[in-house]
This record gives C-alpha cells, sequence and structure tokens, in this order.
C-alpha cells in the first residue's frame, strides 16, 4: 500500500508561482512512476505530468511545458511540482499519483494510488 499527501495548493494570481508536494510512503517506489493530475469543475481528470522514480524520465502535458516542472527527492520521499507563469486555466484541484504497473501513463485510469488532492485556484 502506497499512501500519497499533497500540499502547497493555494490561490495566486497570473503570472505567478506555486510549488506543490506530495509526500510519498508506505513501499518501496524504484519500480513506480507518479503522475500529477489536475480536475477542473464540471471537467474530465487531466494529466500535468509523471516522473519515473528511477532514471527520473519525465512527460508533460503541452499545456504545461516549459511553465511546469515535476522533480522526485530520493531523501525526503517526495515529488514536486514547481509551477511558474500561472493562468487561470491552471485552476483547479490537484493530484498526486502512484503508478506500479505500466512505466506512467498519460492516462488516470492506469495509476493504482491517489492523493486527497490540493486546490489551485489562479486568479486574473
Amino acid at each position: 500500500q502506497v499512501q500519497l499527501v499533497e500540499s502547497g495548493g493555494g490561490l495566486v494570481q497570473a503570472g505567478g508561482s506555486l510549488r506543490l508536494s506530495c509526500a510519498v510512503s508506505g513501499r518501496t517506489l524504484s519500480s513506480y512512476a507518479m503522475g500529477w493530475f489536475r480536475q477542473a469543475p464540471g471537467k474530465e481528470r487531466e494529466f500535468v505530468a509523471r516522473i519515473r522514480w528511477t532514471g527520473g524520465n519525465t512527460d508533460y502535458a503541452d499545456s504545461v511545458r516549459g511553465r511546469f516542472t515535476i522533480s522526485r527527492d530520493n531523501a525526503k520521499i517526495t515529488v514536486d511540482l514547481q509551477m511558474n507563469s500561472l493562468k487561470p486555466e491552471d485552476t483547479g484541484v490537484y493530484y498526486c499519483a502512484a503508478d506500479r504497473r505500466y512505466g506512467g501513463t498519460r492516462d488516470y485510469r492506469t495509476y493504482d494510488y491517489w492523493g486527497q488532492g490540493t486546490q489551485v485556484t489562479v486568479s486574473s
């Protein structure tokens, strides 16, 4: 079993920055991929970014590439999402997720464990 706890959300003006963190516990993560997803009201959960714990290979949604950076800290056992140049369309609940089977896809249905989510609101 893997437990995920997100933190770092909040309210920020357009153009600002936030850093989300996901604290991971419960299992050895060497074979896992970790993802960040977001969900706006009335919309489907969408892929934001993912990183493979071993090797650090990353992938980003086109809408955030160049503005967001995903990273993992082996000592703290966290997965962070640095978000810069935020836009109002980045608003939503951001979820951290762990994938133990597929190497980290863009499909939220392939992830096995989820955090409770953290709200990010970007005002115009």
